[in-house]
């Protein structure tokens, strides 16, 4: 095969999976595993339990990072918006208690939900932003070109109960095929 086709296919393979990772209304964190061939563990950097102004419900802002389990490769630079008062209450216990991730407790628990994706495509570092439009820094290592992002909602009725907008690292796809040789 012609080396410059081999490396435009590789570029489409490359294209399409960040496609198909940012558009999925499915569990990113299962995609991700089966992609990177690792278990994904969370690690919760912020967690902070807030009052609704108007109703006084609680809700939780988190950050956290996803790392594959065996190399500590970063994955994503998450940021959750949790309501209280639209999210199963075992659920949001779980959650206070920061030991898994949300889609993890959300499968563990064996609760219904529907996802809406929001917004995808990539942004430069310096456009970064949390769920509240404050700036961010990423904390992805050796950070050059575009990051990957998807904003999503959970439902758990006609409501959305959770906010999540993640960060993809964007060399998971050169991670992932190195990782399998």
């Amino acid at each position: 095969m012609d080396s410059r086709i081999a490396v435009k296919a590789l570029e489409f393979l490359r294209e399409s999976i960040l496609k198909i990772l940012l558009v999925t209304d499915g569990r990113t964190t299962d995609m991700l595993e089966a992609l990177l061939n690792e278990k994904m563990i969370v690690h919760v950097i912020r967690q902070e339990q807030m009052n609704e102004e108007s109703s006084g419900d609680p809700f939780y802002i988190r950050e956290s990072l996803l790392v594959s389990e065996k190399s500590g490769f970063l994955v994503s630079h998450n940021f959750s918006l949790v309501l209280s008062k639209h999210v199963p209450p075992s659920l949001f216990e779980e959650i206070s208690n920061r030991q898994e991730g949300i889609g993890k407790s959300i499968g563990t628990m064996g609760l219904r939900t529907f996802r809406k994706v929001l917004d995808f495509g990539a942004k430069n570092e310096e456009e970064a932003v949390d769920l509240f439009q404050k700036p961010i820094e990423l904390r992805f290592p050796e950070l050059r070109g575009q990051v990957p992002y998807k904003k999503y909602s959970i439902y758990f009725g006609p409501e959305p109960g959770i906010q999540m907008l993640e960060y993809f690292n964007p060399n998971v796809i050169g991670y992932g095929a190195k990782n399998r040789q």
